[in-house]
């Protein structure tokens, strides 16, 4: 590996602006990889070292890159909630509908980990598909409950997720629907906002994707 490409994988890991700065102006690549296919651009949105992000994305650096684990810069601010981050890549053109290891987009892990501020600001600043299905058969609304423990955090990505049009009625792949599983999971409050997002959209009882 070229000396250069080394040290700016290891200043964007910690998160050193200038000797980012540094390595790309001795010539680094900006789409170099470690050991594990990361690109300096993904050690920096793992760490949210949100400046040397900044010039990485300045220099070209592709948000899109996936690792070994098919995760990408763009998809980890879902996993991690930096709205910053998302808000910092959003310029580099990252695929909104590029998927992780289980087909999910990076509103669904975000919605499964409660990132209240990240799903707001994703849903209004992207054409974020809402309703996206991954392998599992779960929605970002099915996960936040399937996964969620049901509090305050969960109540309120739910919110925000049947404000931006998600459909309630969207059963995962055995056919149980968002609403069934907050009851079964004993999540009262999560169970009345479905159960009246179910009643809004006409009580069809439409379910599957």
């Amino acid at each position: 590996m070229n000396p250069h490409d080394r040290l700016l994988l290891d200043a964007a890991r910690a998160g050193d602006t200038d000797a980012v700065r540094a390595a790309l102006a001795a010539g680094a690549a900006p789409e170099t990889r470690d050991e594990d296919l990361r690109t300096p651009l993904l050690l920096a949105v793992l760490g949210d070292h949100l400046r040397a992000a900044e010039v990485l994305v300045a220099a070209g650096a592709d948000p899109n890159a996936p690792d070994s684990r098919a995760d990408s810069p763009w998809l980890v601010t879902g996993v991690t909630g930096s709205v910053r981050m998302m808000r910092a890549l959003l310029p580099a053109g990252p695929d909104l509908t590029q998927r992780n290891r289980f087909g999910g987009i990076s509103l669904i892990p975000a919605a499964e980990r409660g990132h209240v501020g990240y799903v707001r600001a994703v849903l209004a600043e992207t054409d974020v598909r809402v309703d996206h299905v991954n392998r599992l058969g779960w929605t970002a609304l099915l996960e936040a409950v399937i996964l969620g423990d049901g509090g305050s955090r969960h109540e309120e990505v739910v919110r925000l997720l049947l404000a931006a049009g998600a459909d309630p009625w969207l059963a995962d792949s055995e056919g149980v629907t968002a609403y069934e599983h907050a009851v079964r999971r004993g999540f009262a409050g999560l169970a009345r906002l479905l159960a009246a997002a179910q009643d809004r959209s006409g009580g069809d009882g439409r379910s599957g994707p």
